[in-house]
């Protein structure tokens, strides 16, 4: 589908739209492999789905902002290239399911119309900048993050520093000392403080979830505004250095910090600030105010409501009054985050009434709507309600958080959405009240991964399989105690025992009514749990996990009645014979552009970045010519220093890691860029001759198969 571009997109926004869909053409002609493709696209928001043809198309939110106009724009690129779904995450995106590979540049382009990207939303890259939705208006909050969430999210979109990077990187900004965005589970995770009058920041590093989750420790306990945007930078650029980039389960920043630990990860970042952009980076102070079209009265007449009860306790559990007095929040539970696109357009009408023109997704998958006058509360719920998004209990046990599961994911093993809607149903049966608990939080997952965030869930749950002799079936991993304790500190859950996916809702109805019968008054879950110890829960679950009392039942999955088997999504590629140095020097050329159109545009500090990645990935190349694996940009400086010497790149040991490493030691002036940029230009010229010898003298290395589209 060809790309049309309003007067709306950027520059930089056209530019990537039409890489996207040249690279897309390029792939689908073998020219490139399905890895380097990968990597491509996943940096542009394009993921492949457990279907094969189709994509999954992330949505990048920062901080989880959104207006009408870019909520109604969804809805319609939803209708005109998907399914009509909108998706909200617990990283606060939006995802579109069973898109085309060749509809995402034109999608694209009608989300930059309204100032949406896809950049970054996948991938190797710093993700979405999560942020508190209830910034700004957190009665708690001792200043909104909402403006450096944002200057975060903007400095470091389309920064050369993390564009390929060893795995994701993530950051938060929570609003109180609740740490509500899980600072805690982030590479870099920020609270808000003010000292002697000062704005400043708790920061946190190294905590990430997955198969070995791992919490944050704290770095500072308080640094000042201005640095944060500067020591950020550091600690990427340490990580993007230091990373493992092999070993893909061990390749987050939670284990380079346990590795050298905290002291030595803050000296090395610290090492990283002669090379920085900027020391200091002010961040303008913006107050969240009452919106201008929503300071007259609105005029709206007193509605009789229909049910009184439910009323109350939507008014009880779903809307709370702002720091501005007289203003109220009004907060949407949406049952596994899906909403359908006539739903959001309607929706937005219904904003345009009631509320600021600044809805917030959230964290638990819901939305946030603010400034609603109390005398507006009564009609806004039953327009809500009209449309299904009324439903009291928002963030509380009974609502769940999830992932999709196997109905998009290839990484999932079970159903997500199919026990969430059966544990969802039987706590409204029998435990009713659980609307009203907002301190025992239930998250699940379709795989160990984590999306579904399980491991700081106070009961969190993840898709697994048991065997039972010749035949497998689906399991839950229940993992208990993570979440906060009644002391706010965030923990990471303890795996307890599997049991039978269907006996899921048994394993949650026995651990309720035994915190209901054993719990002190008041008491937090988590500390119930480590009061309780590991055994004890094991103990108790231990009769649902025993396989002699399987039934014909338990081998099916939710929303299924077929024999379960464990696979993982059909691909969506064919082979190819691919030509891995030569494809690895065509990328070293990319970053060569870019680096000297940096130049051209006067982006010192950018182009010097682009230039290290020149001598990067021109070096990995040369290793690949010896069979030299490689691993850490670190690692490959070195290994090429010790396997090139007399080649014609340099004389001694050390001389090619200080010419690289010189990026660290020197400011980012224009003299350093430029002599920096030709220095890289020449190695690359240098390794595309060594090679071409090699070539001519050896004669090509047997082509390794690779896989590309066969049809998207």
């Amino acid at each position: 589908m060809s790309v049309q571009f309003t007067e709306n997109v950027s520059k930089a926004a056209r530019r990537d739209i039409l890489e996207l869909q040249s690279k897309i053409g390029n792939f689908a002609n073998g020219e490139m492999t399905d890895e380097h493709f990968r990597k491509y696209r996943l940096a542009r928001g394009v993921y492949g789905q457990r279907q094969p043809g189709v994509q999954m198309i992330r949505i990048k939110l920062p901080h989880g902002r959104i207006t009408t106009a870019q909520l109604v724009r969804i809805a319609d690129v939803s209708d005109k290239y998907a399914t009509g779904n909108l998706h909200a995450t617990t990283r606060q995106d939006i995802q579109l399911h069973f898109v085309k590979l060749g509809d995402s540049p034109a999608l694209w382009s009608e989300l930059e119309d309204v100032g949406i990207t896809l950049r970054e939303a996948c991938g190797n890259t710093v993700r979405n900048v999560t942020g508190s939705a209830l910034a700004g208006i957190d009665p708690e909050e001792p200043f909104d993050i909402t403006p450096y969430a944002q200057a975060v999210y903007e400095y470091f979109l389309r920064n050369p520093i993390c564009q390929e990077m060893g795995r994701k990187f993530k950051i938060s900004f929570s609003s109180s000392e609740r740490d509500n965005a899980y600072g805690y589970m982030h590479d870099v995770g920020l609270v808000p403080r003010i000292r002697d009058g000062k704005r400043g920041f708790k920061v946190m590093l190294g905590g990430g979830l997955g198969a070995q989750p791992y919490a944050a420790e704290t770095a500072y306990e308080f640094l000042e505004e201005e640095k944060i945007i500067p020591m950020i930078e550091g600690v990427i650029r340490v990580f993007d250095r230091y990373g493992e980039r092999t070993r893909r389960h061990k390749a987050r920043m939670k284990f380079l910090l346990q590795d050298i630990g905290l002291e030595e990860l803050v000296k090395r970042v610290q090492e990283e600030y002669p090379a920085l952009k900027n020391k200091t980076y002010e961040v303008p102070d913006i107050t969240t105010a009452v919106p201008a079209d929503l300071s007259q009265t609105s005029g709206v007449d007193p509605f009789t409501l229909s049910n009184a009860a439910d009323y109350q306790a939507w008014l009880k559990t779903n809307v709370f009054e702002q720091k501005q007095k007289g203003w109220y929040a009004v907060q949407l539970r949406v049952l596994l985050g899906d909403m359908k696109s006539d739903t959001a357009r309607q929706l937005a009408q219904v904003i345009k009434k009631y509320a600021a023109d600044d809805i917030r997704v959230t964290v638990n998958q819901g939305y946030l709507l603010r400034f609603v006058r109390p005398e507006d509360l009564p009609a806004i719920h039953a327009e809500l309600a009209a449309l299904g998004l009324a439903d009291p209990g928002f963030d509380s046990t009974a609502d769940i958080t999830t992932c999709p599961g196997t109905d998009t994911c290839n990484l999932a093993i079970s159903s997500s959405y199919g026990i969430t809607r059966a544990l969802e149903k039987m706590m409204k049966a029998d435990f009713p009240e659980l609307i009203y608990n907002n301190d025992i939080k239930i998250k699940i997952s379709g795989c160990m991964n984590g999306c579904g965030q399980h491991s700081v869930a106070n009961i969190g749950f993840h898709s697994s399989s048991v065997k039972n002799g010749a035949l497998v079936l689906p399991a839950l991993q229940v993992l208990l105690g993570g979440g906060f304790n009644g002391k706010g500190e965030g923990l990471i859950g303890d795996k307890v025992i599997k049991v039978p996916t269907k006996r899921g809702p048994e394993a949650l109805r026995v651990l309720l009514n035994d915190f209901d019968a054993n719990a002190f008054d008041g008491e937090y879950y988590s500390d119930y749990y480590a009061r309780q110890g590991k055994n004890y829960f094991y103990t108790l679950l231990k009769p649902l996990a025993d396989l002699k009392t399987l039934s014909q039942e338990d081998y099916s999955d939710w929303d299924h009645t077929e024999q379960f088997v464990t696979e993982i999504g059909v691909g969506e590629c064919a082979g190819v014979m691919i030509d891995l140095v030569a494809t690895t020097l065509t990328e070293a050329e990319d970053k060569l552009n870019w680096a000297q159109e940096a130049l051209a545009e006067s982006r010192w500090a950018d182009a010097i970045y682009h230039a290290y990645n020149v001598f990067i990935t021109s070096a990995k190349a040369a290793l690949m010519t010896k069979e030299v694996s490689t691993n850490t940009q670190h690692g490959i400086v070195n290994d090429f220093d010790k396997n090139f010497i007399g080649e014609g790149f340099h004389t001694g040991e050390g001389e090619f890691k200080t010419l690289v490493f010189s990026i660290s030691k020197n400011e980012p002036s224009e003299d350093f860029a430029r002599v920096f940029v030709e220095k890289a230009d020449r190695f690359l010229i240098g390794i595309r001759a060594y090679r071409e010898r090699q070539i001519e003298l050896e004669g090509l290395p047997e082509l390794q198969e690779l896989t590309t589209a066969k049809d998207s």
